[in-house]
């Protein structure tokens, strides 16, 4: 007797041990995207001198800060211009957005750059000269985490078009001094603020986000893109993506406009933004989106009273989805490593801790969830699915497994 419990007590001290099972841990929600934005261009740029010495136009500002937060975004895109002239409601607009719990991704530029509110135009010397000084002396503006673009659309202005001068090089060199110049004028002021998402025309990066390029501006491509339907959106990101090298984001896109995607009811928009929402969100290049925009123009989310359209549901759904989480066991409640989780056509592996985040669903899904030694399992989810707990029964109980089934431990 003495002799079996002595081997009993080995085998136990080897299976605690050697058996592969870890502890479960809590998983960190996160949405779908790195940064997942709305932009406010129409307001907050085109009516940035009109509003400038207004104070009730704050309500207005609020009104749309509290509606974009309450989507699941987690930066809003301001597109007031950086001149002295407009700081004042720039800082409105800034502080309206810290209230709301969001990044801020300052998409302005200086009015001379294009000739807005009837400025003379300036040079690339003058722009990079003008943005340091910009950045240098408002330092209290930023915070980190947000986002800089200098020059956005930066084909609009300046020198012009380089698909039209023929200055591809001289395009490419000015995006990567812009860079330098942010990025050294954000470490001067201590500031973690992302400032190589150069927005431009996707046709634009086609042409001058080349490799070389597209690593020197820190491996992002963003375009400005308007598509008729998901599938021409993904088609464009993944040519983007393979020719320069560099994850996309998706500064600008909205529908409808109607040259592009034609007359839509409120439920055609609603139906297009959701359909695009779930390609983007299986395509692996894409690591941040901005729709635009939020109140004003043909592809608004709100309407002047800030009443919500139909799209604002699906913008939301996508926004707020953290995720349908879940963990992997064995019969003695050990996590899985390795295990194939498949939805929709998309493999996911569990982790060392037998976790997995499923991706961004439409509609109820089967999942299927199988690896070598156990029989296969499926189980039907939704994204509004609680964290769900899967337990895979072994064809073959190994000798280590029956002796902690019989221990209990």
């Amino acid at each position: 007797m003495r002799k079996y419990l002595l081997v009993v007590v080995v085998i136990s001290i080897v299976v605690l041990l050697f058996y592969p099972w870890q502890a479960a841990s809590a998983q960190t929600q996160q949405g779908i995207w790195q940064f997942q934005s709305v932009d406010t261009m129409k307001y907050s740029r085109d009516l940035a001198r009109q509003e400038l010495h207004n104070p009730d136009f704050d309500n207005v500002i609020d009104q749309q800060m509290q509606n974009i937060e309450n989507t699941g975004a987690t930066y809003v895109a301001i597109a007031t211009p950086y001149d002295n002239e407009f700081l004042p409601i720039l800082r409105r607009w800034v502080a309206s957005a810290r209230a709301h719990h969001l990044h801020v991704w300052f998409r302005g530029n200086f009015s001379g750059w294009e000739g807005w509110f009837g400025y003379a135009k300036i040079t690339r010397a003058q722009h990079m000269k003008m943005t340091k000084a910009f950045i240098l002396n408002n330092a209290d503006l930023f915070q980190d985490g947000d986002i800089f673009t200098a020059c956005p659309e930066c084909e609009n202005g300046g020198p012009g078009d380089p698909r039209q001068t023929g200055d591809i090089s001289g395009f490419q060199t000015f995006l990567i001094q812009e860079y330098t110049i942010t990025h050294t004028a954000f470490s001067e002021i201590n500031k973690h603020v992302a400032s190589n998402y150069d927005s431009m025309n996707g046709d634009v990066a086609r042409v001058v986000m080349d490799k070389q390029t597209t690593e020197a501006l820190g491996g992002i491509v963003t375009i400005d893109h308007y598509v008729k339907d998901s599938e021409q959106m993904v088609r464009d990101i993944k040519e983007i993506a393979a020719n320069s090298g560099g994850k996309i984001v998706i500064g600008e896109f909205g529908a409808p406009i109607p040259n592009i995607q034609g007359s839509m009811t409120d439920t055609d928009q609603a139906n297009w933004l959701g359909d695009i929402l779930y390609k983007l969100a299986h395509t692996k290049e894409v690591i941040g989106v901005n729709y635009w925009t939020s109140v004003g123009g043909s592809t608004a989310l709100w309407d002047a009273n800030g009443q919500a359209k139909q799209a604002v549901n699906a913008l939301t759904n996508a926004y707020s989805f953290h995720g349908v989480s879940g963990t992997v066991i064995d019969a003695l409640h050990h996590p899985i490593k390795g295990v194939k989780v498949v939805v929709a056509g998309k493999t996911i592996v569990t982790d060392s801790a037998g976790h997995f985040l499923l991706p961004y669903l439409t509609s109820k899904q089967k999942v299927a969830i199988s690896t070598p030694g156990y029989f296969t399992k499926a189980v039907v989810v939704t994204n509004d699915s609680k964290e769900q707990t899967i337990t895979l029964e072994q064809k073959k109980e190994n000798i280590f497994f029956m002796l902690e089934r019989m221990l209990g431990l």
